[in-house]
């Protein structure tokens, strides 16, 4: 098979997820010992006690220096559903987790709404080194980004229960990953969306009375708000704060960065909504915008991103780039910046002094997607003509 061919063939990037997946996790099983003794999947292993701590009665969001480097910062019922992970060897359950991290997220992006197979074949090589930083780090991140897409789809097929319950199940595994419904909202049957997303909701939440007593869950639920209270480091990461920070020497507080971005993406999706059609349908690549902005969101208004969260963001970057059938140079531009910021910057390409007295610093990881989202905020909210010709 002809090398053009075959990196446009679906069989290629099963290949190169998987291949991914393993090798990240062979890597990480082969260095054995990480940071002060740790071993280098701590973010698995955490993952992975979160369930013995919690059908043990402790408090699963408490330190554990000997077992683990850091906290638990996720749902109880994430905790149950790592619950079969716990039983497994690390060989074999790090390398499913990464293989849960990578094979939905492709599967996801060779079906996305609006974008030909070409163009959905871009994006899946465009991330797929984004995606193996996650998986170095045996981050959730990509199932994340899977969980926005798929209530993308699901809602774009009329499947409002499933799109709902990606949309929740994101939730439950990142706060922030309900906002997948937000943008699900400018659809029609909204209603059935809300009442399906309260169905769903209400199942998680009550999902780990399979081990646990209802006043046991109740601790754990006091407990797990207890941290996300208490959870505001001086870190502002890989965000618009340390941007903010880092490049002008400002700090506002963090909740109110946090509140003018959500008032720009509330406005995004209002000017989204009142563009639908009379069957109540927005345009076609209004709407692939509007996922776009959703998905850099996330990652761009969150203190305490990191680079491993980055798949998520370069998931909004592909998908704002080529749902557009004619991009414009300045569009060119930008998103081979955010690739070769966001996926080749970490990386030995860049000199380390290179990478320690600028790239990290000056968190420029992160500018060229501020930037772009910024763009496509305004693309959003002033009049314009869709280029999609799938409207």
């Amino acid at each position: 098979m002809p090398l053009r061919r075959f990196r446009t063939h679906p069989t290629a990037l099963w290949a190169a997820y998987t291949a991914a997946a393993l090798m990240a996790s062979i890597q990480s099983l082969w260095l054995r010992s990480g940071k002060s003794g740790y071993t280098p999947y701590e973010n698995y292993v955490i993952f992975r006690n979160a369930f013995a701590h919690l059908v043990q009665e402790l408090n699963p969001y408490a330190p554990y220096p000997a077992e683990q480097w850091d906290l638990y910062k996720y749902s109880p019922a994430f905790a149950v559903v790592m619950g079969p992970f716990s039983l497994l060897p690390d060989a074999v359950g790090l390398t499913l987790w990464n293989l849960l991290n990578a094979l939905p997220l492709l599967w996801a992006i060779l079906h996305l709404p609006v974008l030909d197979t070409r163009r959905r074949h871009w994006v899946g090589w465009f991330v797929l080194l984004e995606l193996l930083i996650s998986l170095q780090n045996s981050q959730s991140n990509g199932l994340m980004a899977a969980f926005v897409l798929l209530t993308w789809i699901a809602i774009e097929r009329n499947s409002t229960r499933a799109a709902a319950g990606w949309a929740v199940a994101g939730g439950f595994l990142k706060i922030f990953g309900f906002l997948a419904a937000l943008p699900a909202l400018v659809y029609p049957r909204r209603g059935a969306l809300i009442g399906w997303g309260i169905a769903w909701t209400a199942v998680l939440l009550v999902l780990p009375l399979v081990v646990l007593s209802p006043a046991q869950l109740a601790q754990v639920y006091e407990w797990w708000f207890e941290l996300l209270r208490t959870d505001h480091e001086a870190s502002v990461g890989l965000s618009v704060m340390g941007w903010l920070q880092t490049w002008f020497g400002w700090q506002p507080p963090k909740l109110a960065v946090v509140l003018v971005g959500g008032v720009l993406l509330l406005w995004s999706t209002w000017a989204v909504w009142r563009r639908r059609n009379p069957g109540g349908l927005p345009p076609a690549q209004a709407r692939a915008y509007l996922w776009a902005s959703v998905l850099l969101w996330m990652v761009l208004f969150n203190h305490k991103a990191e680079s491993p969260t980055f798949i998520i963001a370069l998931c909004g970057v592909a998908i704002w780039y080529w749902s557009t059938p004619h991009p414009e140079r300045w569009m060119q531009v930008l998103v081979w910046l955010a690739f070769i910021m966001a996926s080749l910057s970490p990386s030995d390409l860049f000199p380390p002094a290179v990478r320690t007295n600028f790239v990290q610093p000056y968190v420029l990881k992160a500018v060229p997607c501020i930037f772009i989202w910024l763009a496509l905020t305004t693309q959003l909210c002033l009049p314009f003509r869709p280029q999609s010709a799938n409207e």
